[in-house]
């Protein structure tokens, strides 16, 4: 029988759009039999930003449970899906502060051999969305990973037009996550897992 993949969704989220998305690729991984760690990478921004944004605030607030990434989680996961607004069309400094402390482990070999997927979000349509997942995916080749993107693999990938991962335009917090961003985060979290497994499967083979 095969083994299910592991699968670590790390996201970073202010108000809360990545982190629902985060939310329905976990349920897209557990689908396709994988077990599935959520968590959050710390959060950078002073308390003072924080509390003057009440948006932001009650996110913080509701997601505390929400355990913090480690280097032992993505050494444990068979593949990684990271989630981040965009910044400038950019990663958001938050997770690309934990990409950088990642050193330890790529030169360890940790890191290579694992299949690896991104999903972001922007206030305005088309803000940055690719540039911030082709900048994301530029680490996983760093890493020696198999990046794993959507494509046009699903007939959710033409509703929602983001081959390279899942997207949400969220209208400075006035356009709420939809049914095909939701769809579209399922889907890319159900190949990953599925992809990672396979993966796995023939490397024990070997």
């Amino acid at each position: 029988m095969p083994v299910p993949a592991k699968v670590a969704v790390v996201y970073y989220s202010s108000t809360g759009t990545v982190y629902e998305l985060a939310q329905s690729v976990v349920a897209g991984a557990k689908n396709a039999g994988a077990e599935v760690r959520l968590l959050k990478v710390p959060e950078l921004a002073p308390q003072e930003a924080i509390a003057a944004n009440q948006g932001w605030a009650d996110h913080v607030a509701a997601t505390q449970d929400v355990p913090v990434a480690t280097t032992d989680d993505l050494e444990w996961a068979d593949a990684v899906v990271f989630g981040t607004p965009t910044r400038f069309g950019n990663v958001a400094s938050q997770l690309k502060q934990f990409l950088d402390t990642l050193g330890g482990m790529w030169a360890e070999g940790k890191l290579a051999d694992k299949v690896y997927s991104g999903f972001t979000a922007t206030a305005t349509a088309h803000g940055g969305q690719e540039s911030t997942l082709l900048a994301l995916y530029n680490s996983f080749h760093h890493f020696g990973g198999i990046v794993v993107a959507p494509g046009y693999t699903d007939p959710v990938k033409f509703a929602d037009g983001n081959p390279y991962g899942t997207s949400h335009v969220n209208g400075n917090g006035t356009i709420p996550v939809d049914d095909t961003a939701r769809a579209s985060a399922e889907f890319q979290g159900k190949r990953v897992a599925t992809i990672a497994a396979a993966l796995q499967a023939g490397l024990a083979a070997e």
